[in-house]
């Protein structure tokens, strides 16, 4: 080895911020592995590398006696005195013993080293600056698509959007351009990991402080979100001005806002609704479209019971019970949903009894 790779660990330092002093650490530990690798383990020696010049050189560790049994380990009292005068019997003695061809190896060696480290520290960056990002959204493209998971190219690195965070109504095909969010960005051995969604709640409170800017300002805040991706969603906005109208910000002059967010997220419907203090209201609000008549509310058991007109109670409950399963998620409220002719008819029981 030479100037020129003490020059390179120089010029790392400056350019990728790899300390040369770790470099050089790791050469001489990677050097140690590679004679002992090719050269056997049965002598005691260390490999010293000149952070200065370069060069390496291999010394052997030897016992000075007058009968030397071992070569490998034992050096002549008159060999080991031509290199240390004042050595005496039963000393220990450093002896050069670089084999001819180690230099290929070391240069090999820490070339490799080198090239590891630059790897490391770039996936360092990468982590660190993913890290930074996390809980935003990306745009990227599809690279492929192995055993259900979609890799998102995002420059230098792939991201992983697995199947529970796809949208089940959505297919995905090589080469399209993609948003997601990214929820978790993991450090692992073989370098970050980075998590995306198109099915996480937090995808579309993005999505609207993207597309709204009194969301992004502050002045709209999104109180509760309740997703069913692909499918329907609904969201709870609150106002801390009284002179804007929270729903009628999200939803944009002409709906042009909310329509935006809907097209991005292939058709899903989107129920926008007025967050209120009072649970009794808010739990009315959250069953929109719906007509509601009235909300009973069991503080204790956390329950309410809402009472809508007869036409109204299908779609109160909605397709497969999607629209009060989605209310009680965006509440946090066991909703019990009755129309009132049964209402009616359960006082009229309970009169009886």
């Amino acid at each position: 080895m030479s100037n020129e790779l003490i020059q390179a660990l120089i010029d790392i330092e400056k350019e990728r911020g790899i300390p040369k002093a770790a470099l050089v650490d790791a050469i001489k530990t990677a050097l140690n592995t590679a004679y002992k690798k090719n050269f056997g383990v049965g002598q005691n020696v260390s490999v010293e590398f000149n952070e200065i010049s370069g060069e390496v050189r291999v010394y052997s560790q030897k016992q000075v006696l007058s009968e030397v049994e071992d070569p490998r380990l034992e050096i002549s009292l008159e060999e080991a005195q031509k290199l240390y005068p004042e050595c005496k019997e039963e000393d220990m003695v450093y002896v050069e013993a670089t084999p001819s061809d180690f230099g290929r190896i070391a240069a090999q060696t820490a070339k490799q080293v080198v090239i590891q480290k630059l790897r490391e520290a770039e996936r360092s960056l990468i982590y660190e600056e993913f890290l930074e990002r996390e809980g935003e959204i990306v745009t990227g493209t599809v690279e492929r698509i192995e055993n259900r998971t979609v890799y998102v190219g995002l420059g230098r690195i792939e991201a992983l959007m697995l199947l529970s965070d796809q949208i089940a109504t959505e297919k995905y095909e090589v080469g399209q351009r993609i948003k997601a969010y990214i929820y978790e960005v993991k450090n692992t051995s073989k370098g970050p990991n980075i998590f995306v969604s198109r099915a996480h709640p937090f995808f579309l409170r993005r999505l609207f402080e993207m597309e709204v800017p009194e969301i992004y300002d502050g002045v709209v805040e999104i109180k509760a979100i309740a997703r069913e991706a692909g499918s329907r969603s609904k969201i709870a906005v609150y106002s801390l001005d009284d002179k804007v109208d929270p729903v009628g910000a999200c939803v944009g002059p002409r709906g042009i806002r909310v329509q935006n967010i809907v097209s991005e997220l292939g058709g899903e419907k989107i129920d926008i609704i007025k967050y209120d203090r009072e649970p009794e209201r808010l739990i009315a609000n959250s069953l929109s479209p719906s007509k509601v008549i009235g909300v009973y509310v069991y503080e204790d058991e956390k329950v309410a019971r809402v009472v809508v007109p007869d036409y109204q109670l299908s779609l109160a409950i909605g397709k497969e019970g999607q629209n009060a399963r989605l209310a009680a998620k965006l509440t946090g409220w066991k909703v019990d949903i009755k129309s009132e002719s049964q209402m009616l008819e359960e006082g009229m029981k309970q009169a009886d009894e």
